[in-house]
Parts: structure tokens; C-alpha cells; sequence
């Protein structure tokens, strides 16, 4: 995975991304100086647009995905993007990427992810794909 460079100094590589407007920047002073001019927000998905980036897709392993979703993506995204926890847009390929409230928290609850992640290997490639700007080809 090649890192990119700080958009900000133009000098060192990127480690970090503004949650606002996804530019990348390698550290706080970088970020407190692109914080002093306004950042715009990335465009939303629309349900009838094609989705360009995926930035979360999380499988549980005792539950199936659905073959049909309840409620429209539209929906769901734009829910997201306004709850205080997700620090940008959500862009998903199929409708039933999108987990439910309840799958999320079940998630976060669960004792054998959270020592799951108390691994540094796996929190380095959970790192390394939400830095990135092609998320599918880190490996």
C-alpha cells in the first residue's frame, strides 16, 4: 500500500484524513491548519447513483445477509452521516451492506472482537484500510 502525501505541507506522508472533506495530512498541525479555511463535505450517495467508494463492510458470521433491504440506502446513509460517531460518509456497493443498529451494537459488544482488536497486527490493517485510498486493494 503506498501512502499518500499530506495535501496540507506537501512535504511528509499522510497518516490521517480529515473527516470532514476526507483530505489527507500527516499530523495536528497539518490538520489545525486546514481546519482555519472551511473544508466542503463530500457529496452524499444518492439511491439512484453508483456508489464510487466503500469505506465499511462488516460480515457477521452468525447472521446472513438479507436478500431484499427494509429501508432505502438513502435513508440509512443519510442516518449515518448525521450520527455524531461517523466521522465521514458511508459509500456502499449493494444495499445490504448497510448493518443494522442492532448488528452494529452487537458487534461492538462482542468480547471476541474487542479481543480481537487488542491485536496490533489486525488494528495496523484496520488502519491501513481506512487511510487508504483504494480500501479493496490493501491487503
Amino acid at each position: 500500500m503506498g501512502s499518500q502525501q499530506c495535501m496540507v505541507c506537501i512535504e511528509a506522508k499522510s497518516k490521517y484524513k480529515c473527516p470532514t472533506c476526507v483530505i489527507p495530512y500527516c499530523s495536528l498541525a497539518c490538520y489545525k491548519k486546514h481546519k482555519e479555511t472551511p473544508c466542503g463535505n463530500p457529496k452524499p450517495v444518492l439511491a439512484d447513483e453508483e456508489p464510487t467508494d466503500i469505506s465499511a463492510k462488516v460480515v457477521s458470521g452468525d447472521q446472513e445477509p438479507k436478500a431484499s433491504c427494509a429501508t432505502p440506502v438513502r435513508s440509512i446513509v443519510e442516518t449515518t452521516i448525521r450520527d455524531p460517531h461517523v466521522e465521514r460518509p458511508i459509500y456502499v456497493d449493494e444495499e445490504c451492506e448497510v448493518l443494522e443498529r442492532s448488528q452494529l451494537e452487537s458487534i461492538a459488544a462482542s468480547s471476541e472482537i474487542r479481543d480481537a482488536l487488542k491485536d496490533e497486527n489486525l488494528r495496523n490493517l484496520v488502519k491501513n484500510i481506512d487511510s487508504s485510498s483504494n480500501p479493496k486493494e490493501v491487503s
